[in-house]
């Protein structure tokens, strides 16, 4: 059993084992939310993924149970190889016999008028010359010269197998199986709601002197903490920090691109009187009593947002007010929405796609990201840029709406009139919502429709503005879908063309004279539409079709903000850093005695020949025998010269 244990096949897949999960766990980022996870692989393979522990690989079960066959194998190889490895290091070999050194590879045989002792002593001499050490032997009349340098090699299997299991035990002490075990016993239990610290549970909370931990918190500019927090399955655990950490300002800087370039922040430590102030950027952490603190992130800490709500079925216009990351509850018509503000950015930089403007990367300012949500669950979320967006020469202002985090947004394009604004737009949109104006609009201009007010005289104005309503509530009900619903399926092709063509020209009638009078409404001439206005009517047509999927009964305008930053934290506390420097210390320094410093060992076996001596000489090396060969042959060519020849 020990010998499978510490085998060498048996370490090399660990090791194979160990080096895919490492993959793994780079390509797949580590203890994010679930809800992340969720969105990223769906339901299904998420599910699958978290059985398989793929979301804290470094401490699933799986590859803490690899590492500790790892840790045993090569403790059992330690312990059956090191006492042979020291004994080594003191074995010369000198009872090495001639036919053994005339069997190697490399050797060679020299004869010599020097004498037996004095070739002996010469020839110790010059591999002492060449950084060897050596001892002779005498068998009978024969003398065995053994000479190595390069011992240091052997050292370098000790230290790498030290090296393995010094690393894993520090990886141990870092890692957060003792959570893991503790959840498992029950006296602790993640916190799945979003609550504030103080009303969380204490079996969610961990003790202030843990001894090892990975947390994170988010600090918004102004505000101090005194807890961070550990992502444990689907919820979290509250690690309450022995001293107060407070952001005093935060700094990015962006590319051009829109990428951020660096960004840094200025704490404050206060631990009872001692205060330490220090700027913290990306790979400059904080180190402060065994606990470290990097700079891993940033995000919105809370920033005061100033909108209008505009009623898509009214003329009404809402003033509110509303930090990122509160809600606000609607009543609109007996049906309660849920606005919930989640994200508020300062700038938008997306590659530049209009010919028409000579940059690269084009800022398309401020944007707002909020859900709304029915009272039965069910949200909707949207992102609305707060100026107008240039396309194809005119300007748009922009509201994304999708249902799921699956799906891509599908914007409306709302045209902004002269100011940049929405104004006219609504200004339209709130005349069709008025019957009564609209009756006597469409009174006025009915000889626009029905010149010489029909052939036979039977349509009156009341049944121009009755048909003309009744096609726009149509309309901003459905959209062009709903008027071809209109139809009786019983027509015939020809009917149906000719009733469609007539709904076309008096939808469109209907929708120029409201345009017209909100135009007047404005102050506007409108003794002449002009080729822009006629464009923006058609802008907003297409708008007001879209209106009855936007899902949300009103539309949220920016109107000004007071942007708060937050600085995204790593606080980690990590007693086995050390003993994992030490491993890869030692780790690099047995690879270079292992790949740098050979073992090398040369023989000489020595014995009389009439008045002088005859010589065997062979040498080996563990490593890069080629280079050896070469090695050896000048050496014998330098033993060679020493002795005058026979």
């Amino acid at each position: 059993m020990l010998g499978f244990l510490g085998s060498m096949n048996l370490a090399v897949t660990l090791l194979v084992a160990l080096a895919l999960a490492s993959v793994i766990g780079t390509i797949l980022k580590q203890n994010e939310p679930y809800q992340n996870y969720i969105v990223k692989f769906g339901p299904f393979w998420h599910g699958i993924f978290e059985k398989l522990g793929l979301y804290d690989i470094y401490s699933s079960s799986w590859f803490i149970l690899i590492l500790a066959f790892l840790v045993t194998t090569t403790s059992i190889c330690l312990y059956r190889n090191t006492p042979r490895i020291l004994a080594s290091l003191k074995q010369y070999r000198e009872d090495m016999l001639e036919q053994q050194l005339v069997n190697m590879a490399d050797h060679s045989r020299h004869r010599t008028s020097v004498a037996h002792d004095e070739a002996v002593a010469t020839l110790a001499h010059s591999f002492r010359s060449l950084g060897f050490r050596t001892r002779t032997k005498r068998h009978g009349e024969t003398t065995t010269v053994a000479a190595m340098k390069g011992a240091a090699n052997r050292y370098g299997y000790l230290f790498t197998h030290c090296a393995v299991v010094i690393i894993c035990i520090g990886g141990f002490l870092d890692s957060n199986v003792p959570l893991k075990v503790r959840t498992l016993q029950g006296s602790l239990q993640a916190e799945t709601r979003e609550i504030p610290v103080s009303r969380i549970p204490d079996r969610s909370k961990l003790p202030v002197d843990n001894s090892s931990f990975r947390a994170s918190v988010s600090i918004p500019e102004g505000r101090a903490t005194r807890a961070a927090f550990v992502n444990l399955g689907a919820g979290y655990l509250v690690q309450p920090l022995p001293f107060t950490i407070q952001l005093e300002e935060f700094r990015v800087e962006h590319y051009p691109s829109g990428q951020p370039r660096s960004f840094e922040s200025d704490l404050v430590i206060q631990d009872g009187s001692q205060r330490i102030e220090q700027t913290i950027a990306v790979n400059h952490p904080l180190s402060y009593k065994g606990y470290t603190i990097y700079q891993a992130s940033f995000g919105d800490g809370g920033s005061e947002l100033d909108f209008k709500l505009h009623d898509l079925a009214s003329a009404a216009v809402l003033d509110h007010s509303l930090k990122v990351n509160g809600d606000l509850v609607l009543d609109h018509n007996g049906v309660a929405y849920r606005l919930e503000m989640d994200e508020f950015r300062k700038f938008n930089i997306f590659a530049n796609e209009d010919p028409a403007i000579d940059k690269k990367f084009r800022d398309f300012g401020p944007s707002v990201n909020f859900k709304v949500r029915l009272k039965d669950g069910r949200a909707n979320e949207y992102l609305n840029y707060m100026y107008p967006i240039t396309l194809e020469g005119r300007e748009f202002l922009l509201s994304g709406v999708r249902s799921s985090l699956e799906e891509d947004f599908r914007y409306l394009h709302i045209p902004a009139d002269d100011e940049g604004s929405p104004g006219r737009f609504f200004s339209l949109l709130n005349l069709l919502h008025d019957d009564a104006r609209l009756r006597r609009i469409y009174a006025a201009g009915q000889s626009a429709l029905l010149p010489g007010n029909s052939v036979d005289g039977n349509i009156t104005e009341q049944d121009v503005g009755n048909v003309t309503l009744r096609l726009i509530r149509l309309f901003l009900d459905g959209g062009f879908p709903m008027l071809q619903q209109q139809i009786d399926p019983a027509m015939d092709e020809d009917t149906a063309r000719t009733v469609n063509s007539a709904s076309m020209k008096i939808l469109r009638f209907g929708l120029e004279q409201a345009y017209t009078a909100s135009l007047g409404d404005a102050g506007l001439d409108v003794a002449e539409i002009s080729e822009r206005d006629i464009q923006f009517l058609n802008d907003a047509i297409v708008t007001l079709s879209a209106l009855h999927q936007y899902g949300f009964p009103y539309y949220l305008q920016l109107t000004g903000f007071e942007h708060v930053e937050s600085s995204g934290l790593q606080i980690a506390r990590a007693p086995g850093a050390k003993w994992v420097y030490l491993g890869f210390g030692l780790l690099i320094l047995g690879v270079f005695f292992l790949f740098y410093v050979p073992h090398e060992r040369l023989w000489a076996v020595i014995k009389p020949a009439g008045t002088g001596s005859e010589m065997v000489l062979a040498g080996a090396r563990t490593r890069h025998s080629r280079d050896f060969s070469r090695y050896f042959e000048q050496i014998s060519r330098t033993i060679e010269r020493s002795f005058p020849a026979n």
